[in-house]
């Protein structure tokens, strides 16, 4: 097997528009880099480049850019082999115009970052491509507590995001939390580590309104690993199926609170400790279990997914919202007020256009990519995918272990959004609601199927 590691800096060195939140937030300083790592893997018949960005989604066209710039430097790779995905971020640059108000002057455009970033990802996939040499690698599971459900459901039946749970008529939390860690370590022949993929159910978005570029949790995990192993071990984070997933607290706040001052760390730090802990803990039993010539194959396959249906109800609740919005008028010097009715207008204005037009497509393309890598599955989805969905894969796989990749790219489509179970588009909120999600709860067992069909396929 030949192995190759690249990462590029792909911090914007102007402010720029955040993306994550309902409203501009124009970055006032740097908090810390962001980067996008490149795994370049190839065997006598198969090869594959996997790629992860501290952002909050990878739009289609981006990723189309990127391919094409692979496509003249690297001729000998198949551009369709290339994956990549997003840690969902909400302190990174927006990279589409319109999504937001045009931006203010000294602000950069969003094209204008997204030509930036091409330019660095398409950089690091090359490199790591010529940086292929013999290596070897191995799997392991481990266990670290990051991700929580963040929809709380009262009595009645109806659920909120971020709920308080502090209440008379709080019921539960909505889902199950996985705290399960996949890990793939690369090794070069004298068994010496050269880079880790960690894959975990829970978006990076601690400090996730915040007027500053970061990575976010992440960037505490890499400096943590570098302390470890050394600063040239290469890191690439996955966030598994978790749209209803966060690294914020609805329980045990206090309890939380009180260990992390004990400990002298902010809630970044000791999210990083748990990871790189559960990293520690499958490390040696990994390095004694080396795979140095693995099957590889990879397959992508565009599914078509039947597309969640927008009802008279939810048209005509859109076309209130819509009107409500219409008629405000916010001081346009109120850069959040600006905003957010221009979100907003946007929402309720697609959700309309979606009623009138949804006979004219009835599926949703979604590119789904799987690589088999010896005993292990890498399984990728566009969506902010449901728990739930990413369970149902995971458990009827037949790979030893299955890393679940969400937010990878969304084909000829600028927005997947979230893909909700059935029981949360009954209990509503945010993440549920019908503009929130382009494809339903039917569509979601068709990729689960789907999914597995292929996995099987490679197992054969």
């Amino acid at each position: 097997m030949q192995i190759g590691w690249a990462v590029a800096d792909v911090t914007p060195d102007e402010p720029v528009i955040l993306r994550g939140q309902f409203h501009s937030r124009i970055s006032k300083s740097v908090h810390d880099p962001l980067l996008a790592t490149a795994l370049a893997l190839e065997t006598e018949n198969a090869h594959a480049i996997i790629m992860s960005c501290d952002r909050v989604s990878i739009p289609g066209a981006l990723e189309a850019r990127v391919a094409d710039a692979l496509r003249t430097a690297l001729p000998d790779v198949d551009p369709t082999n290339l994956i990549i995905s997003a840690t969902h971020t909400h302190t990174a640059p927006e990279t589409e115009d319109g999504v937001y108000p045009d931006p203010p002057p000294g602000v950069m455009a969003p094209t204008d970052y997204a030509d930036f970033l091409v330019e660095r990802l398409a950089a690091a996939a090359i490199s790591a491509w010529r940086n292929r040499t013999v290596g070897g690698v191995s799997w392991a599971y481990s266990h670290a507590v990051v991700g929580h459900n963040r929809r709380v459901v009262y009595a009645g039946g109806m659920a909120r995001m971020y709920g308080e749970t502090n209440q008379p008529d709080f019921d539960c939390v909505e889902g199950y939390e996985d705290h399960g860690v996949d890990i793939l370590f690369t090794w070069n022949p004298q068994k010496e580590l050269t880079g880790i993929i960690v894959n975990l159910a829970c978006p990076s978005q601690v400090t996730e309104g915040e007027e500053y570029v970061s990575a976010d949790f992440w960037h505490e995990v890499r400096q943590e690993f570098a302390r470890r192993y050394g600063a040239d071990v290469r890191v690439l984070p996955q966030c598994a199926a978790a749209g209803d997933q966060s690294p914020h607290l609805l329980l045990h706040k206090p309890e939380e609170a009180l260990m992390r001052q004990r400990r002298g760390l902010s809630e970044r730090e000791e999210i990083a400790r748990r990871i790189a802990n559960a990293v520690a803990d499958a490390l040696e039993p990994a390095r004694g279990d080396i795979a140095w010539d693995p099957p590889l194959a990879h397959m992508v396959r565009e599914v078509n997914l039947p597309v969640r249906m927008v009802t008279r109800a939810e048209y005509d609740e859109a076309k209130r919202q819509l009107e409500h919005w219409e008629a405000q008028q916010p001081d346009p010097a109120n850069l959040f007020d600006t905003s957010y009715r221009f979100v907003m207008l946007r929402r309720y204005g697609r959700t309309v256009s979606r009623y009138e037009t949804q006979s004219e497509a009835m599926t949703y393309p979604a590119p789904v990519h799987v690589v088999r890598l010896g005993d292990v599955a890498f399984a990728t989805n566009p969506f902010e995918l449901f728990l739930d969905y990413g369970l149902r894969i995971k458990a009827r796989s037949p790979a030893t272990q299955t890393f679940v990749v969400q937010l990878a790219g969304t084909g000829a489509n600028t927005a997947s959004g979230y893909l909700a179970t059935a029981r949360a588009v009954a209990a509503r909120s945010y993440g549920a609601e019908v503009a929130d999600n382009v494809v339903g709860p039917e569509g979601g067992q068709v990729l689960v199927d789907r999914t597995v069909e292929i996995i099987n396929a490679l197992w054969e």
